[in-house]
């Protein structure tokens, strides 16, 4: 069965969390669990109210998530500011808030969370298989994407960036010099993809960010390139070791979605309404600050996209 990820203090550094087993809601026999008490019984790491005895129409997603009383939602773990690992094994950022908005308003405390780690290669398919209910990750849509699983939102736009080592030895001003040369990037992301077919770069693949580190200290490639606010985490984590070039420009628009099942429209409509709401009310903007708002300006709210 997926391990469950009991709420419990904030803290920068990765470990690794690994879960398997059936859809939310079930035994390991597949026998339907008893729903989980809801409502705000526990003081909410984010200060969300969570919702009491929400209604949904019978055989929705929302329905049966609320009905089960739990939610796995993939994460990832190695990213300060948005999905990171503490010791004592609870993801923390910007992605873990946004997911436990959606599961406070499907009446599902944070503590009946179970969080499953998605890299960016296995995003897609632990959406197909159901291994997840949502994936909150850093996850730019995309047309090739849209193609198997469906994208709430965007809750946020970034941009595609470099990290290089504090004070820039190689004179990289953008992503035009980095042609011919080493660049480190995670193996199935849309930043991997572009840096290689647009730029020339000789891609060094990894399955994490954090795996870049090293290599880039070490000299053993040129830059890691991946979103400005995965790069800023970085850089606020390792003080004195790296700087963005051109003090963090970008080169792309990068709209971070929430992935779920394909054609499961009801609760995309659901997501992009409680998406919304927050943007209204100022619990975007307090999510926000609590997490990325520690480095990183607070954004509006972005249009979702109800196509």
């Amino acid at each position: 069965m997926r391990s469950k990820v009991i709420i419990g203090a904030a803290a920068l550094s990765i470990l690794a969390l690994t879960a398997c087993g059936g859809p939310a809601g079930t035994t390991s026999t597949g026998e339907a669990e008893e729903p989980a008490e809801t409502g705000a019984s526990s003081e909410h790491p984010y200060g969300l109210e969570v919702v009491e005895s929400p209604e949904f129409e019978e055989g929705s997603t929302m329905a049966e998530l609320a009905q089960a009383g739990s939610i796995t939602i993939g994460t990832k773990f190695d990213q300060p500011l948005f999905g990171l690992v503490g010791p004592d094994g609870n993801p923390v950022g910007f992605d873990v808030a946004i997911g436990s908005l959606i599961a406070a308003e499907l009446g599902i405390p944070f503590e009946n969370i179970e969080w499953t780690e998605t890299v960016s290669a296995n995003r897609e398919p632990f959406i197909e298989q159901g291994q997840v209910d949502i994936v909150v990750a850093t996850y730019t849509i995309n047309d090739d994407r849209k193609q198997v699983i469906d994208f709430a939102g965007p809750y946020y736009l970034a941009g595609q960036a470099l990290m290089v080592q504090q004070g820039n030895p190689e004179g990289i001003m953008g992503p035009e010099d980095v042609e011919g040369q080493p660049v480190c990037s995670v193996e199935g992301s849309t930043p991997a993809e572009r840096i290689v077919e647009e730029y020339g770069a000789n891609l060094q693949a990894t399955d994490v960010y954090s795996n870049c580190l090293d290599p880039l200290r070490n000299g053993q490639v040129v830059a890691l390139t991946t979103d400005n606010v995965i790069l800023a985490g970085f850089v606020d984590q390792n003080e004195g070791e790296f700087e963005l070039v051109a003090d963090g420009d970008t080169f792309t628009d990068e709209p971070y979605g929430i992935g779920l099942q394909k054609g499961d429209d009801e609760f995309r409509t659901f997501i992009n309404d409680v998406l919304e709401a927050s943007y209204e009310d100022g619990r975007y903007a307090s999510l926000w600050e609590q997490t990325a708002g520690v480095v990183l300006p607070t954004p509006e709210g972005p249009a979702v996209d109800r196509y």
